[in-house]
């Protein structure tokens, strides 16, 4: 899991980190999210779902788990899993049902501060105050929790330095088979 605030570089370390990975392949529970968002219209969903944020359908949390353990049974790959996750409640429940079906997993959260992540999100062409601006600062305070661990410092590094981090990182496990 890649995790960390819009715009930290979780996307851009899982495409850099994949090819290094043998028998490694990304999966991205935003893509769950906007399906929800298109079959189950607001007015179908529960009082507290009715957010912007898909992350507020328990449904999200419930298929980016299922979703997942699907693919690593059929396609017995190495998961990459670039998300923002920084509500307590879906971070636990999220973590969990990776670590039931695979024991090898490893949380990293890129962590930066906010006049780096507004750079970051202002490059990629997102619109200034839009709705992942909105979410920094909520990002940085919910990252402070030791539960996020492990914390990757990016305000200073390139894309480059974080995956070699990361590899490293992992290098403990035998990620070739």
């Amino acid at each position: 899991m890649i995790n960390g605030a819009f715009g930290s570089g979780k996307t851009s370390a899982a495409h850099m980190l994949q090819p290094l990975i043998p028998n490694s392949m990304i999966y991205d529970p935003e893509e769950i999210g906007y399906m929800i968002r298109k079959i189950i219209l607001e007015e179908n969903r529960l009082e507290e779902e009715r957010t912007d944020d898909f992350q507020d359908i328990e449904l999200w949390r419930i298929l980016t788990v299922k979703t997942a353990s699907e693919v690593k049974q059929k396609y017995n790959k190495h998961i990459i899993v670039p998300m923002t996750i920084y509500k307590s409640e879906n971070y636990d429940y999220i973590y969990n049902g990776f670590r039931s079906f695979d024991n090898d997993i490893f949380h990293f959260c890129l962590i930066a501060s906010e006049d780096t992540i507004h750079k970051r999100l202002a490059t990629r062409g997102d619109t200034y105050g839009g709705w992942t601006y909105q979410q920094t600062q909520k990002c940085i305070n919910a990252f402070e929790d030791n539960k996020f661990q492990e914390h990757i410092l990016t305000d200073q590094i390139e894309t480059e330095e974080i995956v070699e981090i990361i590899l490293n990182k992992i290098s403990t496990k035998n990620i070739d088979s």
